[in-house]
């Protein structure tokens, strides 16, 4: 047999024994927390058709999908992201509802990029969708879920850093800037790439003060505090809402008493282009990532021919288990069972004790002598 069979592809990888005790115990934990707030499970195939993924919806960029054909021809993709699954659900099943719709999720995602850095192309997420309810109280209710489900598996130092799409975009409206270039801009800021967007800004003249503007957005972060200069940084009411909407937020988190988890970037900008308001990661130390992201996408359910708001966010359950060890949080050592070990003179009895202890709930391996 060739060796190479024995290996996996770039990118994927096996995972067994404790360690994967410990990613089904970090599962059942946010799963637990999730369903708590009232969440229904939901499960969408694991590939769909390409335009469900597609530019104009604004998710993965085309090269980085994994691609593949049907027998009529049509192209499929394997999802590299639950929302635009979720938010097709949400347009199908509850096309006339106007109710909210809370789903949660757990699945697999694909991405095939050779930019890795050490993550994995295909990786484990859960997460959840508040579809139907624009309200500040639903964007609070999905930050506070997040910090309480990483809490309840052990996590106890993380933060999440909040942000909102519409103050950056208020800016780039007043400056007349044209959407090819505020989305080259919104991709070089999202990537801390601060030298390219200053030089894109130069390029294309975009007067100094807007320019400034634009740039010093990038630095504005830190506690509710920082929300003070982002306020007089501006001037147009579209960023101006957008600041306000951020300080009701933190009113809100007040009342969950979650305030201390939470930090604000308005130069927090994501590849997504679907996200419309408030958007939000979570950072812990041991992973070089955010280990959850998340925001709101008031547009993308029209894509499927609904019209609703929606918040949601994902996480990556094997940054966050890398993340509750690396923090020493308990784990499972894996599963604890009973051993019965037997000969052809005493198997029938031993088959009996096993079957009573499985009955029991006890885990029972048995085992020839």
């Amino acid at each position: 047999m060739s060796k190479k069979l024995l290996h996996t592809p770039e990118g994927v990888r096996d995972i067994y024994g404790k360690e994967y005790a410990g990613k089904l115990y970090v599962e059942r934990k946010i799963h637990d927390t999730i369903t708590s707030y009232g969440y229904e499970d939901i499960q969408t195939p694991t590939f769909e058709y390409f335009d469900v993924f597609s530019r104009e919806i604004g998710t993965t960029p085309s090269k980085e999908l994994y691609k593949f054909f049907d027998k009529e021809g049509n192209t499929l993709v394997l999802r590299p992201d639950f929302t635009p699954s979720i938010a097709r659900c949400a347009a199908k099943y509850f096309m006339e509802s106007q109710e909210s719709i809370r789903f949660c999720y757990l699945g697999n995602t694909f991405t095939n990029t050779s930019n890795l850095q050490g993550k994995l192309k295909e990786v484990t997420q859960i997460g959840a969708e508040l579809v139907g309810d624009d309200s500040v109280e639903a964007d609070g209710e999905m930050i506070s879920l997040v910090i309480e489900a990483l809490k309840n598996t052990g996590l106890k130092q993380f933060q999440v850093s909040v942000g909102q799409v519409e103050y950056f975009k208020g800016i780039c409206e007043e400056a007349g800037l044209d959407t090819e270039t505020e989305e080259q801009l919104r991709e070089y800021i999202s990537g801390k790439n601060y030298f390219a967007a200053q030089e894109l800004l130069a390029q294309k003249e975009v007067p100094k003060p807007y320019s400034s503007t634009l740039l010093k957005a990038a630095d504005l972060f830190g506690s509710i505090d920082s929300l003070k200069e982002a306020r007089e940084s501006v001037h147009n009411q579209r960023s101006l809402s957008a600041i306000e909407r951020l300080e009701a937020i933190y009113r809100v988190l007040k009342l969950y008493g979650v305030e201390e988890y939470v930090s604000f970037d308005l130069g927090m900008l994501s590849k997504y282009h679907y996200y419309t308001g408030i958007i939000f990661k979570a950072y812990t130390y041991g992973v070089g990532a955010p280990i959850v992201k998340g925001g709101r996408y008031d547009t993308l359910l029209r894509q499927f021919g609904k019209d609703a708001p929606a918040i949601g966010f994902a996480m990556v359950v094997d940054d966050v288990l890398e993340a509750v060890q690396y923090q020493k949080a308990p784990l499972p050592h894996g599963m604890e069972k009973k051993v019965l070990t037997y000969t052809a003179a005493d198997y029938v009895q031993k088959l009996q004790e096993a079957k009573e202890s499985r009955r029991q709930g006890i885990p029972t391996l048995l085992v020839r002598q």
